[in-house]
């Protein structure tokens, strides 16, 4: 939908600039004026469509829970243990985590009705997986793993919405979400996601 949008807007753009041309060649220097001024307009239009449509690159359209990631826990020591993050689409990855409990957070993204006219609904994207001590002086003092689970890209829709102002108007919300679990056993859990954030369940026993 954003494609369509680029392409459309840029597509007008360059018709207005071209009306712009042939009016000054013409001598009518107002309609000029008010075609460059409105081809420059859809050009920022485009170029903001493209903009957003690069920077939520890896974020995940959310219309209702589903889940985002399987995690295997497996303790290996005291305070350690592996957690082997299988995705959707069946790859996985084995990371190798200090702490008692298995952390993740993500990014929501939450957009207002006229960003919903051009495709944009709640989003999604994992951002990190680590371990959490149940302990307040083994979480402040001991050694802590945390590993990203995000997918690099240029421009992060995230971070620009911090940055400028100006994406207000088309974002209603955006926050972070953690959820976290203990794990000091081989188990299996489901980690979920909502418009109202992370959430983590069990699957079995192993």
């Amino acid at each position: 939908m954003l494609l369509a949008a680029l392409i459309i807007f840029a597509v007008f753009s360059l018709l207005l600039l071209g009306l712009a041309g042939a009016a000054f060649r013409r001598k009518r220097y107002m309609g000029s004026f008010i075609f460059t001024l409105s081809g420059l307009l859809f050009l920022a239009i485009s170029a903001l469509s493209g903009t957003i449509g690069i920077a939520t690159r890896g974020y995940r359209a959310l219309t209702r829970e589903e889940t985002a990631i399987r995690i295997i826990t497996e303790p290996i020591a005291p305070h350690r243990f592996r957690a082997r993050v299988i995705y959707p689409d069946g790859s996985d990855t084995t990371y190798s985590v200090t702490g008692d409990q298995v952390y993740v957070d993500a990014h929501i993204l939450k957009w207002k009705p006229i960003a919903n006219f051009l495709g944009l609904h709640t989003a999604y994207e994992l951002d990190r997986i680590g371990g959490r001590y149940v302990n307040l002086v083994n979480e402040r003092d001991s050694v802590r793993a945390i590993f990203s689970l995000k997918q690099d890209k240029p421009i992060d829709m995230f971070a620009l919405r911090t940055r400028y102002a100006l994406l207000a108007p088309f974002l209603d919300a955006e926050y972070g979400s953690g959820t976290f679990i203990a794990a000091d056993r081989l188990m299996e859990y489901e980690v979920r996601v909502s418009t109202t954030g992370l959430l983590i369940r069990p699957v079995e026993s192993r």
